[in-house]
């Protein structure tokens, strides 16, 4: 996984234009939800998208609206698109080719043009090939000199413009850092003492450091050296819940963090011990482990029950009940503000990047399926005995391995775990995310 950052695209337009019919299409999920009344989509959704072998970050805004339209949620909606207007690399305007040219277009156009940002113009609604010129001839009234006809519900012509797209995406620029330099970002809810730990493994005051959540509004990069190793310490804005994200700017900080794990190797989640852990911090592990980060969970403000035993007991099982998902990731208590704890990060960073970047070979994995299928036989399958052939490293960060089986789907979730468990077991990956992908062996070549 690159650790460059990646181009970031914001679809931007009118309420009700289609912008979360794209999203959705193009992010291959309902992370947005789909209504016709406007204004639905109240903050921003953003994913992950890959076309072509090309990735970028995509963000869904609210609609743009004139000022005589305006309520207070509206303006808030407006405000975020401003935000991520600022931000993106390049930003996708759709028009509604079914109601044509409205006022509100106009401005949009306008607004975009004085960005002085890489813009696309995209006429949605055009579902039917034969209709495409039809309305397409009163967008041209806007001064575009190349309009894209598309249908977001059913997909015709977002190949082609997709295609075009990412053919001329620039790639990110290489981060100019030292070899081997461990990449490390702090997340956690605001206020909760990322800042404050930089600054405590750092030595120095490099942050600022406040009682005010949500002081750190963008990620900030603190380059370390330490004993001849490299650290670059990512500290980024607090991710709110929803229902608490009422400051316009707080918002658009999620997806700045979330960029952050896009360029780290390893995340520290930081947990207040007096608040305790809540449903938001088990969203950031998760965000973790849906871009394979290695992490660790730091219990934060520890010195605040340092002497109440109960308090302490509590937290610890509250802690193992949230994060049972994520078990493998240690768990370790700090006071960036007394200094508790912090001396032991650095080799526990150590190792933990070692195990994350850890290559086996072949002959060494296929030893470690034998004994597990020795151990545990492999259960049948509609009514044929699982076989698995050999295993093989694909993929360090984190160390991800294909295992060739006759019938993958027939593979059950328990014993994969099992196999999971093994490999950690034997081959020392008790602190990192493992993956092992099961592809199946053609059967008829083999003679099965």
């Amino acid at each position: 996984m690159p650790r460059d950052r990646l181009p970031l695209i914001a679809l931007v337009g009118r309420p009700n234009v289609g912008k979360s019919s794209l999203f959705n299409r193009l992010a291959k999920s309902q992370k947005a939800i789909v209504d016709p009344t406007p204004g639905v989509t109240r903050d921003r959704h953003y994913d992950k998208v890959t076309w072509d072998d090309r990735s970028f970050m995509l963000v869904d805004t609210g609609g743009i609206e004139s000022a005589d339209q305006q309520d207070q949620m509206n303006r808030l909606i407006q405000e975020q698109t401003r935000l991520a207007i600022e931000e993106a690399d390049v930003i996708l305007l759709l028009l509604d080719g079914r109601e044509g040219v409205m006022p509100d277009d106009l401005k949009v156009v306008d607004l975009l043009r004085r960005s002085g940002k890489e813009v696309h113009y995209l006429v949605n609604k055009i579902d039917d090939p034969s209709q495409e010129q039809r309305l397409l001839l009163p967008f041209y009234e806007l001064g575009i000199e190349r309009l894209w006809p598309f249908s977001a519900a059913h997909g015709l012509g977002v190949s082609d413009f997709f295609t075009h797209l990412v053919e001329g995406l620039a790639a990110a620029p290489e981060e100019e850092l030292p070899p081997e330099t461990i990449r490390i970002a702090f997340l956690g809810r605001p206020n909760v003492g990322k800042s404050s730990l930089v600054n405590r493994l750092v030595g120095e005051e490099r942050m600022v450091v406040s009682s005010v959540p949500g002081t750190t509004r963008d990620s900030v990069d603190t380059l370390l050296e330490r004993k001849g190793r490299h650290y670059l310490l990512i500290d980024t804005a607090g991710i709110r819940r929803k229902g608490k994200v009422q400051e316009k700017i707080e918002k658009f900080s999620v997806m700045r963090a979330l960029r952050a794990l896009e360029r780290c190797d390893l995340a520290f989640i930081l947990i207040d011990a007096d608040e305790g852990i809540t449903e938001q911090d088990t969203k950031v592990i998760g965000y973790c482990m849906e871009r394979g980060r290695a992490c660790l969970l730091l219990v934060n403000k520890w010195d605040l029950i340092a002497n109440d035993t109960k308090r302490q007991k509590q937290l610890q099982e509250e802690v193992e009940r949230a994060t049972h998902f994520i078990g493998f990731a240690p768990v370790h208590r700090v006071s960036a503000l007394a200094g508790t704890g912090v001396s032991k990060l650095f080799p526990l960073i150590d190792q933990v990047y070692r195990q994350y970047g850890q290559e086996f070979s072949t002959a060494q994995l296929n030893k470690v399926l034998a004994a597990a299928l020795a151990a545990h036989t492999p259960p049948m399958h509609q009514g044929r005995r699982l076989k698995f052939y050999y295993v093989t490293q694909v993929a360090t960060r984190p160390p991800t391995f294909v295992m060739f089986v006759n019938y993958p789907k027939g593979v059950h979730s328990s014993y994969y775990r099992f196999l999971i468990n093994q490999f950690r077991e034997q081959l020392g990956l008790d602190k990192i995310p493992l993956k092992i992908l099961l592809r199946e062996r053609q059967r008829k070549q083999y003679g099965e």
